[in-house]
């Protein structure tokens, strides 16, 4: 009987053994350059039809979103950071009221909130920096009233810098968070 249940037990490890390696580790989390949406219950393809012709209609709302694309763009000034930082600045505030009473007067304008980030540093770091710079810019438009749901996040690390030179001028300029439209 004793010899059955180590016969027994063996086959139970070498078999939790074997099994082992299917588990798997888990895989360490990356950062996401741009946020993701999805329905509740996983994605779904969604099957868009158009006209062969748009009608004068589509064509004057087209026009439209155009031109509020380029007023939000000439309206929504930047706001820059202190280095390694992700915290709204003091002089950044009056910018960000200002930016929240555009968007509350012009309520059917969704943005994009872009993180930017100066050369120092890796591009993993700096690319975790401008989302938590472009989150921080969220949260505080949410905060004077605007909504959520208009409002989608991307960060560009140190990818996309406005001022190429290698000086502390230059690196304050590229550590700011953009408000581009978003159609």
């Amino acid at each position: 009987m004793i010899i059955a249940n180590r016969k027994v037990s063996s086959l139970a490890v070498l078999l939790l053994v074997a099994l082992f390696p299917l588990c798997g580790c888990p895989k360490k989390a990356e950062v996401a350059s741009a946020p993701e949406a999805q329905a509740p219950g996983g994605p779904q393809k969604e099957m868009v039809t158009q006209p062969a012709t748009p009608s004068p209609e589509s064509a004057r709302q087209a026009e439209e979103m155009k031109e509020k694309a380029g007023t939000a763009a000439q309206a929504l000034k930047p706001i820059y950071f202190d280095f390694d930082k992700y915290f709204i600045r003091d002089d950044a505030k009056d910018v960000m009221k200002a930016n929240a009473a555009w968007l509350k007067a012009h309520p059917h304008v969704k943005i994009r909130i872009e993180g930017n980030c100066d050369e120092k540093g890796t591009k993993e770091y700096n690319q975790a920096l401008g989302q938590r710079r472009a989150t921080s810019a969220e949260k505080y438009l949410v905060d004077l009233g605007i909504s959520s749901k208009r409002i989608s996040l991307i960060s560009y690390g140190k990818e996309k810098p406005v001022c190429t030179e290698s000086d502390e001028s230059c690196w304050q300029k590229n550590r700011r968070d953009d408000f581009a439209p978003n159609e």
